[in-house]
């Protein structure tokens, strides 16, 4: 077996011999094919061998590398034997260049202006790497490491030329959204599907797009799409910022993270009425004349026409809600993981519908479940967020307003002169912060259409932590 393979572009031959050099000097078995290669040896069959022998690959990263077929070839081989079995795969940087997006993602080393003794230290880490063994306990932190480990720099999400009417469904319901799509096109009103999705788009970066500037967001509601990560996360991008839903319930029950929402109900499979295209031309009036109405001023309580009794939203197991939990702050999406936690345990309190829960309601909680909730944002923020957290800092112990205000103060909900928080939940989230003890907040944005949406966050977090003393006490 070869510790490491090598690759470079010709005019680094005498750069990447003296590092095969010096890795050597530490006992690393190398694949440098100035070294390597016999005469008779059919170059292409041997390197390749050597890739699928080597357990590591070195790719001295230059501008003639950059332009070189051969080491681009080689390159890409590396990158797929990385990805495919797991060989350990280490860009070098020698040159001036940007770095490519695949260079970005892994931790490489660089060494360029780098010499004598500088220049040994980094060969010899290189070497423990290739060679499997530990790297030195409490040592310096590569300045390499923090480049990689920290998130990309997003791209922004910009305002589309135009806003638009989002509809959003899975392909199992891709018929009926291709045929509202047009209908809502022949009522002149501007539409936007995934159909509108074209080669090349950075997919979830337009939808963001979209849903952020959304006049309303049409949610095709399916047993399908009940089950969709995808639909998922676009409902909670469109609520963080606060967009109004047009649920269109096609099939099964409403989805649970809209039950707290006016729907269509469209069982029979018919498509919108006058009267509701009628309240999606008033939403894109108001906004074209940039004054948004209050979906209280538009949507009926029931919903409009039912072809059947009122279908009830669907019940999502705990499991599956704290795995998505868990991948949203994997993914540092805090404000997902944080309607998704308020979303989950109105669920398990039978209150999805009215989007809040009183003190009663809270005792419908469990305490696996709060234990579980709280262990995925505790290990995902380090400890610094959660419902033990945020009890250390403020404990509730009767539920009175006074014990909101003060667990609303210190964990920077609320300003502590006048108790009062930001009147949208955008702007509040983004306060958060790294703040320890901000997350979860149990506010739910779909309520703030309503004059106490104030007095319904904090009964619920009220009722959520006095449930909570219950699981604490059996830690």
């Amino acid at each position: 077996m070869i510790d490491v393979f090598i690759s470079y572009a010709r005019e680094d031959a005498e750069w990447a011999g003296k590092l095969a050099e010096r890795l050597a000097r530490h006992g690393v078995k190398i694949f440098f094919d100035e070294w390597s290669l016999l005469p008779g040896d059919v170059v292409v069959h041997k390197v390749d061998a050597a890739i699928r022998e080597s357990r590591n690959g070195i790719a001295i990263v230059s501008p003639a590398s950059a332009a070189s077929p051969r080491a681009l070839e080689e390159y890409a081989a590396l990158a797929r034997a990385s990805a495919t079995r797991g060989l350990r795969f280490i860009p070098v940087l020698i040159g001036e260049l940007p770095l490519a997006p695949s260079t970005e993602n892994r931790v490489w080393r660089d060494f360029r202006d780098v010499s004598g003794r500088r220049y040994e230290e980094k060969v010899a880490e290189l070497a423990a790497a290739v060679l499997g063994l530990e790297p030195e306990v409490g040592g310096p932190v590569p300045w390499e490491n923090l480049w990689a480990g920290l998130p990309s720099r997003p791209r922004p999400i910009t305002e589309p030329d135009r806003h638009r009417i989002v509809v959003c469904y899975v392909a199992a319901d891709a018929e009926y959204g291709r045929r509202l799509a047009a209908q809502l096109h022949a009522a002149g009103l501007p539409v936007w599907s995934l159909s509108d999705l074209r080669p090349g788009d950075e997919e979830f970066w337009v939808i963001r797009r979209q849903l952020r500037h959304a006049i309303a967001v049409i949610v095709l509601m399916s047993p399908q799409s009940q089950e969709s990560d995808d639909i998922t996360r676009m409902i909670l991008e469109a609520r963080a910022y606060g967009r109004t839903f047009f649920p269109i319930l096609l099939l099964g029950g409403r989805n649970y993270h809209l039950a707290a929402t006016w729907y269509v109900d469209a069982r029979d499979g018919r498509l919108l009425g006058g009267e509701e295209l009628a309240m999606l031309a008033r939403l894109h009036e108001a906004d074209a004349a940039g004054s948004p109405l209050n979906p209280v001023e538009v949507f009926p309580t029931p919903p409009a026409r039912p072809t059947a009794r009122a279908a009830r939203a669907v019940r999502v197991p705990g499991a599956v809600s704290l795995h998505r939990l868990d991948a949203y702050l994997a993914e540092g999406e805090l404000g997902y993981a944080d309607l998704l936690t308020t979303d989950l345990l109105l669920e398990a309190a039978g209150r999805s519908a009215e989007g809040w829960m009183r003190e009663k309601d809270g005792g419908g909680l469990s305490s696996e479940l709060l234990a579980g909730v709280d262990a995925v944002w505790s290990e995902r923020c380090h400890g610094r967020q959660g419902f033990a957290v945020q009890s250390s800092l403020a404990r509730v112990r009767r539920g009175t307003y006074s014990e909101f205000l003060g667990l609303a103060t210190e964990c920077g909900w609320c300003d502590p002169e006048d108790g009062a928080a930001p009147g949208n939940y955008r702007g509040f989230v983004e306060r958060g912060g790294g703040r320890i003890g901000f997350f979860p907040t149990l506010r739910n944005p779909q309520n703030e259409r309503y004059v106490d949406w104030y007095d319904q966050w904090a009964e619920t977090v009220l009722a959520v932590h006095l449930r909570s003393r219950a699981w604490e006490g059996t830690r």
